[in-house]
């Protein structure tokens, strides 16, 4: 009477839900004989789902008698090295396979009528810390020659020592460039900023030089290197006219975009980022997707539409019939992107959907946090998309707003059809006139200098000092401009909260998904490699969630602490 445990309820249930047809491009006919991709594919799925490395992996496969099930092997079959399972994945990255396996999990579910388009679905982003130490500048630049030169030598061992001094490079990059190991004086480390400077220009200067060979500069060490000095570094003469290099200093050089600097010289993608003021990572960021559609009313008549949890071993959404029996079909997540940490929220509300579409599993209610939309969103997403987001919009900023006490654009009376504002003493403006501002169409309006120069309030308006200048406003295009006033107006209504309340149930999602499978921590180096990590950490989070449904367990809204079961105990 034991539970069939999840590899065995998934092969039950969904048969081969991986096949081998869906890899071809990847995985061609010719060339050394390799193992089922389909096979290896649900391997991975299943090694998220108990969060193992790649050798515990391939024990499973050999030691489990679930795993074999899974995968139909026989008993006696030996498995494969661990070292496929990295081979799989950089074969799947190479071809552009990694949603693969997310998209074949939801061909498979909307057959059986858990997935589908026109629901209810919710989206959040979390953190994700790249699989690399963090550096700060001057171990990077260290690193980076390091990098460089150990990649020369195992490419080129011949013509490398003809360029340098190769025991007192051996000195400065045997080991790995440590802060621990660095002298603490300012002096000597900014000396040794030199040094890595001066060291970098010249294997640089030597690697591309005519008598080097050609081949050298298609390294990628060598591209890195080159990158980083860039970024770090200043070419310049001294008054003798001798040139030299210094470290790039913010204000007089300028340092480039957090989303083009190379943060170490292993992982080209991961990027420096904050969010508020405690939280600094060097990484990604993830952005997940999922249903959310409320239980059906139950044969007593309650219904259950407010913010749900769908973490632990427990599945969440509507309640359902059927031989299933959890009485609530699983919140099943239907996508996940993953960027670097320096894009903002704002710009995947749209790949999102372009992704979802693609899918045939466009919301026709989207929750989201105020991180994702603009007003231009909102109405653009309705229009081109058929969503509506069920999100708050930022509030106005402007000093008037921000103090309570002046005339914010709220207090001015926009028509659009005659293309004049009125203020709130009656006055109309003058001047009307649409602009792109940094890629936004916008509309400017002024009042004339005469019109504010009298007027009694005009300290609550404008801080504008000379009198020839009169209150201006900037609003968006007309169905932006009635969006946003009439989602302002809203979203502090004790209705719309409580309809806005579902969208907190994908926290416990991302908590789900850092517990079971360890989201926060890239497990590869590279954005392609995380992005499937992080496909892949999904499609076991739905299986997980499936298999409590299949089993019959109820959704866990609450968590309760073992202090809090203490005293419930007692009181009872």
């Amino acid at each position: 009477r034991r539970e069939p445990p999840l590899p065995v309820a998934v092969r039950d249930r969904l048969g081969e839900v991986f096949p081998d047809a869906e890899f071809a491009p990847g995985f061609g006919v010719r060339g050394r004989p390799g193992w089922s991709p389909g096979r290896l594919a649900l391997v991975t799925v299943l090694q998220m789902a108990e969060n193992l490395t790649d050798r515990q992996a391939a024990d499973a496969v050999r030691d489990k008698i679930s795993w074999k099930y899974a995968l139909g092997l026989d008993l006696d079959d030996e498995g494969f090295d661990a070292s496929v399972l990295s081979e799989f994945r950089t074969r799947v990255v190479e071809h552009g396979l990694e949603q693969r396996v997310l998209d074949l999990l939801l061909d498979a579910l909307k057959a059986e009528g858990l997935v589908g388009a026109g629901g209810k679905q919710r989206t959040d982003s979390t953190h994700v810390i790249s699989a690399v130490r963090d550096l700060n500048r001057l171990e990077l630049a260290g690193e980076s020659v390091r990098a460089c030169v150990e990649a020369v030598a195992v490419a080129a061992p011949d013509w490398l020592p003809t360029v340098i001094d190769v025991v007192d490079w051996g000195r400065r990059y045997g080991a790995r460039v440590d802060t621990w190991r660095l002298p603490t004086s300012k002096t000597k480390r900014a000396e040794l900023v030199a040094a890595y400077g001066s060291d970098a220009l010249a294997l640089l200067c030597a690697v591309y030089d005519t008598g080097a060979p050609p081949w050298l500069r298609e390294l990628p060490a060598v591209e890195v290197l080159r990158r980083v000095l860039v970024q770090n570094y200043v070419i310049t003469c001294d008054a003798r006219g001798r040139e030299v290099i210094r470290a790039r200093e913010a204000d007089p050089d300028g340092l480039p975009p957090g989303s083009t600097r190379l943060s170490s010289p292993y992982d080209l993608d991961a990027r420096w980022a904050a969010k508020g003021d405690d939280l600094y990572w060097n990484g990604y960021k993830v952005h997940v997707t999922e249903t959310c559609d409320p239980p059906d009313p139950a044969p007593g008549g309650a219904d259950s539409s407010g913010a749900d949890s769908s973490g632990g071993d427990s599945s969440g959404g509507d309640s359902s019939g059927g031989d299933s029996g959890g009485g609530e079909r699983p919140n099943i997540i239907v996508g996940v992107a993953t960027t670097d940490a320096t894009v903002p929220d704002a710009k995947m509300t749209e790949k999102i959907h372009a992704t979802l579409a693609g899918r045939d599993l466009l919301p026709g209610e989207h929750y989201l946090d105020s991180g994702y939309p603009s007003a231009a969103l909102v109405v653009d997403s309705l229009r081109r998309w058929g969503i509506t987001l069920v999100t708050p919009l930022l509030a106005d900023t402007s000093r008037q707003a921000t103090a309570g006490t002046g005339y914010d654009r709220a207090s001015f009376t926009i028509d659009f059809d005659t293309q004049q504002a009125t203020c709130p003493q009656g006055k109309t403006s003058t001047w009307w006139n649409p602009v792109t501002q940094r890629g936004t169409d916008a509309i400017v309006i002024k009042f004339a200098a005469g019109t504010c120069r009298g007027c009694p309030v005009r300290e609550q308006c404008t801080r504008a000092t000379s009198p020839r200048v009169g209150r201006q406003l900037t609003v968006p295009p007309r169905e932006v401009h009635h969006a946003q006033q009439a989602a302002r107006a809203t979203q502090d209504t004790p209705g719309w909260q409580a309809r806005y309340a579902r969208r907190a149930g994908v926290e416990a999602t991302i908590r789900q998904a850092v517990a079971v499978t360890g989201t926060r921590r890239a497990r590869y180096r590279g954005l392609p490699k995380t992005q499937l990590e992080h496909v892949y950490s999904a499609v076991a989070l739905n299986l997980i969630r499936l298999h409590a449904y299949w089993n019959g367990h109820a959704l866990d809204r609450s968590r309760t602490s073992h202090l809090a079961r203490l005293e419930l105990a007692l009181a009872a």
